[in-house]
């Protein structure tokens, strides 16, 4: 209970429905035209599969957004955040050559995103420097620093076996993405 009697909130503050409408919109968008689906393969943090954490990083840098820089190009946060994992390959297998996967995997999900994609230059920084301080170079625009910020809040998370939660209203409208988590 909060000061005042009011039972806590469990999950995310919901987005206004036209800001939910936006996010879905964009989330649908970008699976139509590249083979996101495939990052549900591979496990990315615990029991959180890359898909899953990109769309809660998505999510997180959106919301934060909104609050903290709603000037901000919000279609390049979104599609950034939700490409910045776009390796697709299991980071954690033994001997799979991924040894220094904290540096090298902004790359490798820039190369495949590209593939499949044209991207803004907003996007491809918020792909290319997500991983900063490891990264070196730091972030130069203010998009790529919401999802570097949101992606170490959904790690720290979900390496706490707290999985981010995302509203059932973004599950409810991505039907079928999920292996029945």
């Amino acid at each position: 209970m909060r000061p005042g009697g009011k039972p806590r909130r469990k999950g995310p503050a919901p987005l206004p429905e036209e800001q939910l409408r936006f996010f879905t919109a964009c989330i649908g968008e970008l699976m139509r035209q590249a083979p996101l689906e495939r990052m549900d393969r591979f496990p990315q943090h615990g029991d959180t599969s890359c898909l899953r954490h990109s769309l809660a990083v998505a999510y997180t840098a959106y919301r934060l957004s909104r609050r903290l820089c709603p000037g901000c190009d919000a279609r390049s946060l979104i599609r950034g955040a939700l490409l910045h994992d776009f390796f697709l390959y299991d980071w954690h297998e033994k001997g799979g050559g991924h040894r220094l996967h904290g540096f090298t995997h902004p790359g490798a999900a820039l190369r495949n995103a590209r593939r499949f994609l044209a991207l803004s230059r907003v996007e491809q920084e918020i792909i290319r420097r997500h991983m900063w301080p490891l990264t070196l170079v730091p972030p130069r625009c203010r998009e790529a620093w919401l999802v570097c910020l949101a992606d170490k809040l959904c790690s720290l998370r979900e390496t706490a076996r707290m999985r981010p939660r995302l509203p059932q209203a973004v599950l409810a409208a991505l039907p079928g993405m999920f292996r029945g988590k």
